[in-house]
C-alpha cells in the first residue's frame, strides 16, 4: 500500500488576489429572521407596506345621488313615499356618529398604547446584544416580526404602531444592526432610522484549505454575525451563484480570499461574493473548457483542487500533485485507489494529523479514498487560486506516488514506482524518529 501525501496544515493564508473588489457582486440578502416568523418570499420590494397606515375616511358626499333632468324636458313629479326623508336623516345621523366613534376610538386606542392598556412593550433600555437583520423589502410588519423573535421588541403592534408614527421609519436601510434585547419599541425604532447605526464587518481574511464550517467560523468572528445567520442563508444554496455542478454543496466554492464586507452585507450576500470571487478564478484558469480537455467535468476538477490543496506541501508540488491524482484515476497501478490521508480526516470528520494510522483508514466513508476508488464526491475544502489552476492544468509526468519526506520543510518526493516510492517512505521514517512533527 503507497504512503499518502501529508496534507498541509490548514490555516496558512495567501494574499494572492486578496485586493478583489467585493462592490461589484451582487449583494443578495438572507433571512434575517426565523422561518416561523415569516415567509420571506412573501415580501414586497418597498421598504414598507404604506397601505398598512392608511386611515379610514367617511365621504358622506359620495353616498347622495343627483338625478340632472335634461333642459326642456318635463317629468311629472312623484310623490316621496311616507318616512323617506325621516331614513334619510336616520343614514346620516348613523354616518356622523360612526365617524365620531371612530375618530374618538382612534383617539382612546393612542391614549391606551401611551398609558399602559395599549399592546405590550417593554420599558427599555434592554440589555445584552442583538445582531439584527434588515432585508430588502422589508416591510414595517416583517421586521417587527423579527423583532418579536428575538425578543428585541415585547409585541409587533407596538412597533408598527411607532413605525406609522414617524416618517422617518419609510427609509430604514437594509443591513445589519446592533440592538438589545427587550428595548422599548420606540427605542429600537430609533436605531434602525438612523444610518449610522449600520454594522460594518470590516475585512475579513479567509484562508485557503477551509472546510465550509470553518469558513463560517471566520466570518462570524470577523463580522461579528451570529454563526446561525449563515447557516441559514447556507440552507438556501440556491441564492448563493453555485455553479450547477456543485449540486447545490457549497462546499469548495467559498473561494479563500481578504473580503472588506461593510454596511448592509448580510450573510447570503457575503456568501454570495465568495463563491463570486471562485467564478472569478475559475474563468481564469478556464476550469471548463480545461476540464472537457482533460476529460472531466468542471465539477471533478474542482475536487481535484480540494485534493491538490490538502496534500502539496509546496507551491512548486501543486501541478505534480494534481498529475499523481489524474495518473491514479486513469491507470492501473492503484486499482483507481488514491489513498490520500486529507480524504480520511475529511471522513472522520477531524484532524487526524499528516500521517493517518491502519485504523483510521477502515473508517467507512465515500470519501475514504483507501476504500473507495474515484475521486470523492465533493470538494472536501476550499481550494485558493493555485490549487485550481494547477488541477486544471497538472504536469506532465508519470509519478504514481508522492511522499513528504520533511514535514518542517515540506520536502516531498514523487517515484514512479512502488519500490522506489517504498525508498522515500524509509526516508520519512528516518525522519519521524527524530522529529515531533510526525
Amino acid at each position: 500500500m503507497s504512503e499518502p501525501g501529508n496534507p498541509r496544515p490548514h490555516g496558512e493564508p495567501s494574499y494572492d488576489d486578496q485586493s478583489s473588489d467585493q462592490h461589484a457582486y451582487d449583494e443578495v440578502h438572507d433571512p434575517a429572521y426565523d422561518d416561523a416568523a415569516y415567509d420571506e418570499h412573501a415580501y414586497e420590494e418597498h421598504p414598507y407596506e404604506e397601505h398598512a397606515y392608511d386611515e379610514v375616511h367617511d365621504d358622506h358626499d359620495s353616498d347622495v345621488l343627483t338625478a340632472v333632468r335634461r333642459p326642456g324636458s318635463r317629468r311629472a313629479k312623484r310623490k316621496r313615499p311616507p318616512g323617506v326623508g325621516c331614513l334619510v336623516a336616520v343614514v346620516v345621523l348613523a354616518l356622523v356618529v360612526g365617524g365620531l366613534y371612530l375618530a374618538v376610538s382612534r383617539g382612546i386606542g393612542a391614549l391606551e398604547s401611551r398609558f399602559g392598556d395599549g399592546p405590550d412593550d417593554y420599558p427599555g433600555p434592554g440589555s445584552g446584544r442583538v445582531a439584527f437583520e434588515v432585508q430588502q423589502g422589508d416591510s414595517a410588519t416583517d421586521i417587527a416580526a423579527g423583532l418579536v423573535a428575538e425578543d428585541v421588541v415585547a409585541s409587533a403592534e407596538a412597533f408598527t404602531n411607532a413605525a406609522a408614527a414617524d416618517d422617518r421609519s419609510t427609509a430604514i436601510q437594509v443591513g445589519m444592526y446592533d440592538l438589545r434585547r427587550e428595548m422599548s419599541a420606540q427605542d429600537a425604532l430609533e436605531v434602525l432610522v438612523d444610518p449610522a447605526n449600520l454594522v460594518s464587518g470590516g475585512g475579513v481574511t479567509v484562508p485557503e484549505g477551509l472546510r465550509v464550517e470553518e469558513i463560517v467560523d471566520v466570518l462570524s468572528e470577523g463580522t461579528g454575525v451570529p454563526v446561525r445567520r449563515f447557516e441559514q442563508a447556507l440552507a438556501d444554496p440556491d441564492a448563493l451563484g453555485l455553479p450547477s455542478y456543485a449540486d447545490g454543496d457549497p462546499e469548495g466554492y467559498l473561494f479563500p480570499a481578504t473580503y472588506d464586507f461593510g454596511k448592509g452585507d448580510s450573510p447570503r450576500s457575503m456568501l454570495r461574493a465568495m463563491v463570486a470571487r471562485w467564478q472569478q478564478s475559475a474563468d481564469s484558469a478556464d476550469l471548463e473548457g480545461r476540464a472537457a480537455q482533460l476529460g472531466y467535468t468542471p465539477g471533478e476538477v474542482m475536487t481535484v483542487a480540494s485534493l491538490v490543496e490538502a496534500e502539496a506541501s509546496r507551491p512548486e508540488d501543486r501541478a505534480r500533485v494534481a498529475r499523481v491524482i489524474y495518473n491514479r484515476l486513469e491507470g492501473d497501478e492503484t486499482d483507481g485507489l488514491l489513498q490520500l490521508d486529507a480524504t480520511v480526516n475529511y471522513a472522520s470528520g477531524e484532524d487526524l494529523g499528516a500521517r493517518t494510522s491502519s485504523e483510521d483508514r477502515q473508517i467507512q466513508s465515500p470519501y475514504n479514498t483507501y476504500l473507495v476508488p474515484g475521486l470523492p464526491p465533493t470538494p472536501i475544502e476550499a481550494p485558493g487560486d493555485a490549487a485550481i489552476e494547477a488541477a486544471a492544468n497538472p504536469s506532465d509526468g508519470d509519478w504514481f506516488y508522492y511522499v513528504t519526506v520533511d514535514l518542517a520543510t515540506g520536502e516531498t518526493k514523487f517515484a514512479e514506482t512502488f519500490a522506489e516510492h517504498e525508498q522515500n517512505v524509509a526516508e520519512l521514517n528516518e525522519y519521524c524518529t527524530t522529529s515531533d512533527a510526525c
